[in-house]
């Protein structure tokens, strides 16, 4: 069957669409070809794949999982040049797997979906593309991830700033950032990487924290060439040091579901920054007073050691306004600023950076209706009145110790397990039972009651407003893995539309 996909079209009908091109995305359609499905379209928002790694350019950008590990399991890459890459060097390898498996005949770019709107009388689902372009599919995969939308705060008189802004996601390198004096606001992942990158270059550099994070030191050491000939030479070696990765890092689990052996662990990390920071005020500031893990564990060798620059200064008021020329905090203070960097992360609550992508289902059914008190699904994968319709990386998904990819693979195999069954049992469609979401959602949340991440005293990105946890999967992933491994059918329901309606027809006499 010829697999190539006619995307130059107002009006386009497939058997399946994914929307968005990231690694989950590809990875979907990757699994969906190798089981001979090759009537499938992915929507791309952007001119290239690549998701979170063709965005996230500024400098230092690197992942903080092991390039062995944060790479599919079915496409080992034996010349990974560090133990954790950089965003070009993990970007390259996304474009190279998207060459080897011909996905780019099946991808339309510059395709923003805006809505999806399920008929139950077809049994079909309309996508409606920015462009006007509408998408007319039995099955769809919502592969954007929750990394996306960039979380922009409103400081009062921003509009008023002379100078340049810009967030960390979307980096100006033509701004010369050369003898400015640079405001940072934030300290997550993102700012610990680029901060250090710009304070030498920079005149002055004030970076604002609202909340420090626990850091711990990285493995900066690169693979030799003979490390490469060998992986290349000997796969099995390559996937010997991949599972020994992914084991070490699941033994991080263990503080996580044991808070008290989390607390064992601080003093190491607090003698880790008074090492680093020779100021005592500054090394206090930055020393978290909640527990090991609460939020995502950081990485760097660096971070700390840029305050002790002198041209660095690290400010824990908020902000209180921005002027044209400078920040203003809340006790009073200002400094002068030419740029400010907005180090502020992603909007990461579904109901609020979907707030915009209308979804309704079967009759009755509004996502924005239905996620108002929590964003839940089954598996993080299917919501209830919403047949046909998948998630990657969905509500309760995430992971704080482990690699993402690993997830992503069992999600993409589980989707495909779905659609085929709908296939072989000759329905329309499958719809999980609210009942098996709602047991599902209920043991889930009483199970994160005891990690530290509901009892360890912070708030996060994880956490809704109200402070439940709808981002992380609060197991080991290898038992997500069990629970993926093959489709449950029973906690669907299988419908064939024309027997339905046959069955909904009055009888005459």
């Amino acid at each position: 069957m010829n697999s190539k996909v006619n995307l130059d079209v107002r009006e386009l009908s497939t058997k399946v669409a994914i929307v968005g091109g990231g690694f989950g995305g590809l990875c979907m359609a990757i699994k969906l070809r190798e089981a001979g499905i090759e009537d499938f379209v992915v929507l791309e928002k952007a001119a290239e794949v690549g998701g979170t790694w063709r965005d996230n350019t500024y400098p230092g950008a690197a992942c903080d999982v092991q390039s062995h590990l944060y790479s599919y399991s079915f496409e080992g890459n034996p010349d990974w040049s560090r133990r954790y890459s950089g965003w070009r060097e993990i970007q390259d390898y996304i474009l190279r797997v998207t060459d080897k498996h011909r996905l780019h005949d099946n991808i339309r770019f510059n395709s923003e979906v805006e809505a999806a709107h399920f008929d139950e009388k077809r049994a079909r689902w309309t996508l409606r593309l920015t462009d006007g372009t509408r998408v007319d599919c039995q099955h769809w995969v919502l592969a954007t991830g929750p990394l996306h939308v960039p979380s922009i705060p409103e400081f009062p008189g921003l509009e008023n700033f002379k100078g340049k802004v810009f967030h960390s996601s979307q980096w100006d390198h033509d701004y010369d950032l050369g003898g400015k004096k640079v405001v940072s606001v934030g300290t997550g992942a993102s700012a610990i990487q680029y901060v250090p990158e710009i304070a030498p270059k920079v005149d002055q550099l004030t970076v604002v924290q609202r909340t420090p994070g626990w850091i711990v030191p990285r493995d900066e050491r690169a693979y030799s060439q003979r490390d490469k000939n060998w992986f290349r030479r000997f796969p099995l070696l390559r996937k010997l040091h991949r599972a020994r990765l992914y084991w070490s890092n699941e033994s991080r689990v263990l503080p996580i579901f044991h808070p008290r052996l989390a607390s064992l662990l601080e003093p190491l990390v607090k003698q880790f920054i008074r090492y680093q920071v020779k100021d005592k005020d500054t090394a206090r500031k930055l020393t978290p007073n909640y527990r090991l893990g609460c939020k995502r564990i950081m990485i760097s060798n660096r971070y700390y050691p840029t305050f002790n620059r002198p041209n660095v200064e690290l400010v824990t008021e908020g902000v209180k306004e921005i002027r044209e020329h400078s920040i203003v905090f809340s006790d009073g203070s200002e400094r002068e600023m030419d740029c400010l960097v907005l180090g502020t992360g992603f909007v990461v609550d579904p109901r609020i950076y979907m707030k915009d992508f209308e979804i309704t289902g079967l009759p009755g059914h509004r996502l924005q209706d239905d996620w108002r008190n929590a964003s839940e699904a089954y598996l993080g994968v299917s919501v209830a009145g919403y047949p046909n319709m998948f998630q990657m990386v969905g509500p309760n998904t995430g992971l704080g110790h482990n690699s993402i990819i690993f997830m992503i693979e069992c999600q993409a195999r589980y989707i495909v397990d779905a659609i085929s069954t709908v296939a072989r049992r000759g329905v329309d469609y499958l719809d999980v039972k609210r009942s098996d979401m709602d047991a599902f959602n209920d043991r889930l949340q009483k199970d994160l009651k005891g990690t530290v991440w509901q009892s360890g005293g912070c708030s996060s990105w994880y956490q809704q407003a109200d402070g439940r946890n709808v981002a992380i999967w609060p197991y080991s992933t290898w038992r997500y893995w069990l629970k993926t491994r093959s489709l449950d059918e029973s906690v669907y329901r299988w419908e064939k539309v024309a027997e339905r309606h046959r069955q909904a027809e009055p009888v005459t006499a």
